[in-house]
């Protein structure tokens, strides 16, 4: 395949219309990446490398007490024998994990066939399963064995030596790797099974950006706990709002905020910036003009429409996760305005 189409649903650019210019007054909320330590540890992310041998549990539970937390989740589990990324988020920041099961993920791994193949027929066997694919889950496996479709964003023969493929795939969220080398030996007529596989995307965490190990995690807290140095802490954990990076957004004014975070729908009047991509029935996510997650949404129309509506509500409150009481309410920014 063409190196421009291997590409995740994440890859996809944001695009902004701006419907009205609005200043954010710094004296509510935080910009994310200048939380404290602590804030951090209730609404981060670890962009973590899974060591192969534990279950993607095991691994979760050993960053809760390494870290003193009561809770934390990952994006996505891992068998015990696959290596790779695995977001791990803390604290309340579990709450917003169900957003990378949009984002696509990439997985390189090595295929074994049962018998040779020319490299050819391997490439045409790999283009058959790119797009929609049906799958269904293996024996050992988590969720009902029931046929469902999985889309293959891209599906790449990289090197081919005596019976080994080594391959690189991205594919939507609950795809089966181990099945999906199966049915391709099945295919080929020869047979085959999954050797080894590493993941190495969940949309845009990489493993070639902030990705830190287990011993990373345990030395940093170390260090903050008994020196008081924050700065290796700050390096890995990041804030929850990297996990919607790749989510349609609309971003609304202070007056706005705290009005959804006590559950109330998104109002025209306080939109101020649109994604472009966002279509009726679309999952957004709603953001201050400090780029703070307040929660998600459901768009009720599309982006031109919102662009263009004066009045009335453009998106229903699906989650919230801002607390209530970081912005004012809309009255006291108002009444501190008039005072000003």
């Amino acid at each position: 395949m063409e190196k421009d189409t291997d590409k995740l649903p994440s890859d996809e650019p944001e695009q902004l219309l701006v419907k009205s210019q609005e200043n954010t007054d710094p004296d509510y909320g935080t910009e994310p990446n200048k939380r404290s330590i602590e804030s951090l540890l209730e609404y981060g992310v670890i962009n973590l490398d899974k060591p192969s041998g534990p279950t993607s549990h095991e691994v979760v539970s050993w960053i809760r007490k390494v870290l003193d937390i009561p809770l934390a989740g990952h994006g996505g589990t891992l068998d015990p024998k696959v290596t790779g990324v695995l977001p791990c988020a803390l604290g309340k920041a579990t709450r917003v994990l169900s957003a990378l099961l949009t984002a696509g993920k990439e997985y390189v791994g090595i295929m074994c066939l049962h018998s040779p193949e020319k490299r050819k027929k391997i490439e045409k066997a790999f283009k058959l399963f790119t797009g929609k694919i049906y799958q269904t889950p293996p024996l050992k496996s988590s969720v009902v064995r029931k046929l469902r479709i999985r889309e293959i964003y891209y599906n790449q023969l990289l090197e081919v030596e005596d019976n080994y493929v080594l391959f690189r795939v991205g594919c939507e969220a609950g795809t089966y790797i181990r099945k999906l080398c199966f049915d391709i030996g099945e295919v080929l007529c020869s047979g085959a099974h999954m050797l080894e596989l590493r993941r190495t995307r969940v949309g845009n965490f990489k493993e070639d950006t902030s990705l830190v190990t287990l011993q990373n995690i345990k030395d940093a807290y170390r260090i903050y706990k008994e020196e008081g140095d924050e700065l290796y802490l700050r390096k890995i954990v990041m804030p929850m709002e990297n996990m919607v990076s790749h989510v349609p957004k609309i971003y609304v004014r202070d007056t706005a905020v705290d009005a959804i975070c006590h559950g109330a729908d998104l109002a025209a009047a306080g939109v101020c910036l649109i994604d472009a991509r966002i279509n009726a029935g679309s999952n957004i996510a709603l953001m201050t003009l400090k780029k703070e997650l307040i929660g998600f949404s459901i768009a009720k129309m599309h982006a031109m429409k919102i662009y263009k509506a004066k009045s009335g509500i453009v998106a229903n409150s699906n989650k919230v996760f801002m607390e209530r009481g970081t912005y004012p309410r809309w009255t006291e920014i108002k009444s501190k305005n008039e005072i000003g």
